[in-house]
């Protein structure tokens, strides 16, 4: 097999071409605070769209109670041929603010890597139990500070029920191939995307999210 050498303007367009790819994955317009399930949107009190900055990245201002802030996702496609997801973020917050979570804040609040299948109902029934995957083996303690949170897609992701990625492969697969959203969840206390909410001033600070 013969290969042609990359001109140095085809090599540029190339650099071009990623560089532009990983700054849509930080535009906060592209992102969305939900989920929006059926019309009505589960983050309370919350907007839309993440802030846009610091820097080349974007913010949230965490809520307070009773609003609570769930699913941060945004619309990547087909994960297949892709090994990872790799995301940078930092807690700012007033001293002895915590973030804790909606349904039992006397307990760690989570923030985990998630996707999500194209074409699920939100029932968590039947099929649609191995439509949303949650990197639990990667939850981390959105604690203030700056943190990184890595996530393979050989690892044992986990589903909304009873499936895990090595108990259902064939689900897994199949979600990978048809993914849709793709982004972090937070909860804590009775589920990983069930909310939290701050107890003072507090925000979330997404710095990088990249899916290799």
């Amino acid at each position: 097999m013969m290969f042609r050498p990359v001109s140095a303007a085809a090599a540029l367009a190339l650099v071009l071409a990623d560089a532009g790819a990983a700054a849509a994955t930080l535009d906060p317009g592209a992102w969305t605070i939900g989920p929006v399930i059926r019309g009505q949107n589960y983050s309370r009190l919350m907007p839309l769209h993440p802030s846009p900055g610091p820097g080349r990245g974007f913010h949230i201002a965490l809520p307070q109670a009773p609003g609570s802030l769930h699913y941060v996702t945004f619309r990547h496609g087909s994960l297949t041929d892709k090994s990872r997801i790799v995301m940078r973020y930092r807690i700012e917050a007033a001293p002895g603010v915590q973030v804790v979570p909606r349904t039992a804040p006397q307990m760690p609040a989570q923030i985990t890597l998630y996707f999500q299948r194209a074409g699920d109902n939100w029932s968590g029934r039947g099929p649609y139990e191995a439509y949303r995957w949650y990197a639990t083996f990667a939850t981390q303690s959105p604690t203030p500070g700056s943190h990184q949170m890595v996530a393979s897609f050989d690892q044992n992701w986990t589903a909304v029920q009873r499936s895990s990625a090595r108990s259902n492969p064939a689900a897994f697969r199949a979600a990978i191939a048809e993914a849709d959203q793709v982004g972090f969840v937070l909860g804590g206390g009775d589920g990983y995307g069930h909310g939290v909410f701050a107890t003072g001033p507090a925000r979330l600070v997404v710095t990088e999210f990249r899916i290799e």
